[in-house]
């Protein structure tokens, strides 16, 4: 995969497909392969540009303290490092987060924004569960095992427990595929979503925006709803029905359709 020097750190990222380019930013502890569902459609119709964030992949992974502005400035050195002047952004969760600093800071480089599971400003409810994870990860000294056993839950209803648990297991097995993030590249990153404050970076977002959330979602609830379609103007909401967290995986092709549909409606 290719790698290139942005903002004092080396990323990796993957590029597949042709067509206008949409970058897509993984959420918490992902490398770019989360994307491979969303991939699978999208390159018929975008060049579809994965990155590993700081932290994650096999991306750089330095000391200090992170925040969601500075993967977002990241994702702005990346975009100018690999010639791409302006984009579709699309994130899940962190990436979502990410996304909307992006696209408030760096308004040039967005054309359309995407965010999926967003969530303005971290509440004390989102710390709790962040912080949970936190513990989870340090108690099992595995990131990978702490995804499974810590996140998935919040990621999938019970019904797709219930009734998909091979389902679930490949998807286990694909986190335990995938490169393994350290402890302390996690808590980083994992602080940065804590700290997660854009509330007044809303207003600052002029690019199409689509918002979307899992009905069932508990992280990033729709208690987020207000705040983010009254701060964004020109945004669109989707609800998907019957899923938690993580909507890319649950309903793998609803998905795929409402955001494609949103994506081609700003295509040149």
């Amino acid at each position: 995969m290719p790698k290139v020097k942005v903002n004092g750190i080396t990323m990796n990222y993957e590029s597949q497909g042709s067509g206008e380019p949409l970058i897509l930013i993984p959420y918490l502890a992902a490398d770019n392969a989360c994307y491979a569902f969303q991939v699978a459609d999208y390159a018929n119709h975008f060049t579809c540009i994965s990155l590993d964030p700081r932290g994650a992949g096999e991306s750089d992974k330095p000391a200090g303290t992170w925040s969601t502005e500075l993967f977002a400035d990241d994702v702005a050195s990346f975009m100018q490092a690999i010639g791409v002047e302006k984009a579709h952004v699309s994130g899940v969760s962190l990436g979502a987060a990410i996304g909307l600093w992006l696209a408030a800071k760096h308004p040039e480089r967005v054309k359309t924004l995407s965010i999926h599971s967003a969530w303005p400003k971290s509440d004390p409810f989102l710390k709790v569960v962040v912080g949970g994870w936190q513990t989870i990860a340090k108690g099992l000294g595995s990131v990978q095992e702490m995804i499974i056993q810590g996140i998935f839950p919040f990621c999938f209803t019970p019904e797709l427990y219930a009734a998909k648990p091979e389902y679930i297991d490949q998807l286990a097995a694909f986190v335990k595929s995938r490169p393994k993030q350290p402890l302390d590249a996690f808590l980083r990153q994992s602080d940065a979503v804590i700290a997660h404050d854009a509330l007044s970076q809303l207003d600052k977002i002029k690019a199409p925006t689509q918002i979307t959330f899992g009905q069932h979602d508990m992280v990033t609830s729709t208690r987020f709803v207000e705040p983010l379609t009254s701060g964004i103007k020109n945004s669109d909401l989707v609800i998907f029905e019957m899923c938690a967290h993580a909507a890319i995986y649950e309903r793998v092709s609803e998905f795929n359709e409402k955001t494609l549909g949103f994506l081609n409606r700003h295509v040149a």
